[in-house]
């Protein structure tokens, strides 16, 4: 049997920047994938259309299969906005609640964010919601941290999801580190681990007392400046901080939790075990990649099956 008769439905992960996309055959397994950074960003000029034809083709895909979309295609400037779902909500409910998109050639569909709809605490997602709905049968009473520009953590019972937390720990990273007077102290192309002298010192800092964190942030310059340490050093002093800082704040925000599920996937993944193990927590991980592509799998299985 080819490819082609194989196939029952393509999926794809859409983000601001980037862009995912899988090939699925009917028992779950990955026919062909096609990555890119043509993410909502890029579409907002050339069209969301074009670069879905564009990866169809290069993974060979029948172009009448159906197409199940997560991530910031569905923003309010994506291709076609798919309202937030109010927090509490059950995510095994989420398939039914995809947008149609108009076109000519296959069933394209979209699914939603979440929204938490509380005025002392309004959080929104949209992406990572797939990722929880890939947890399968792990979707019980759990306490998940989801690592990225925008962290998210979020309280799982018995598969709804009863509240969550956005720490943009990501975007200030990226914020002080190129548009700051911490920039000058940064190297960004020296790569560094869990294990990084600099990155321990900061995480054992910040992961200590939280009111410190943010007059810790100068430090990073003045370590360089008063030769305690070196530019190379300068990443990981940073991470370590605003890590740290995530990590501490999550613990207290949610105290119930001993236990907490890592979503992540690359680098990113040793460095936020580190820095959950130093605020106590007992960590397992679970590959980001393979949680969202299970999740819209098993979202796409529900609407067509």
């Amino acid at each position: 049997m080819n490819t082609s008769q194989e196939a029952c439905c393509v999926i794809v992960d859409w983000g601001t920047t980037s862009f995912r996309a899988w090939l699925m055959a009917r028992d779950g397994r990955v026919l062909a994938e096609s990555r890119g950074r043509e993410g909502m960003t890029h579409c907002a000029t050339s069209g969301f259309e074009p670069v879905l034809r564009a990866h169809l083709a290069a993974m060979d895909a029948p172009v009448d299969l159906p197409i199940l979309i997560c991530g910031m295609a569905g923003a309010r400037q994506g291709w076609v906005e798919a309202p937030y779902v109010d927090a509490p909500t059950r995510l095994a409910d989420f398939a039914a609640c995809a947008v149609g998109v108009p076109n000519g050639f296959a069933d394209i569909r979209i699914l939603p964010g979440i929204a938490q709809r509380d005025p002392l605490a309004p959080e929104v997602m949209r992406g990572e919601e797939t990722q929880l709905l890939g947890l399968g049968d792990m979707a019980a009473r759990q306490l998940v941290c989801m690592p990225g520009t925008h962290s998210k953590w979020v309280v799982l019972e018995d598969g709804w999801v009863r509240r969550f937390a956005t720490f943009m720990t990501g975007e200030l990273f990226s914020l002080f580190s190129k548009h700051s007077t911490l920039a000058f102290a940064m190297d960004g192309d020296i790569p560094f681990g869990a294990d990084a002298p600099a990155f321990v010192k900061a995480l054992d800092k910040a992961a200590s007392d939280l009111s410190l964190s943010v007059s810790r942030l100068f430090c990073v310059r003045a370590a360089q400046l008063l030769n305690f340490e070196t530019k190379s050093e300068g990443a990981a002093h940073l991470s370590g901080l605003l890590i740290g800082a995530e990590a501490l704040a999550a613990r207290q925000n949610f105290p119930d939790y001993a236990d907490v599920t890592l979503v992540a996937s690359g680098a990113i993944v040793g460095l936020y075990k580190a820095a959950l193990q130093r605020v106590g927590l007992n960590v397992r991980h679970i590959d980001a990649d393979d949680a969202v592509r299970r999740g819209l799998f098993s979202a796409a299985h529900s609407i067509w099956a």
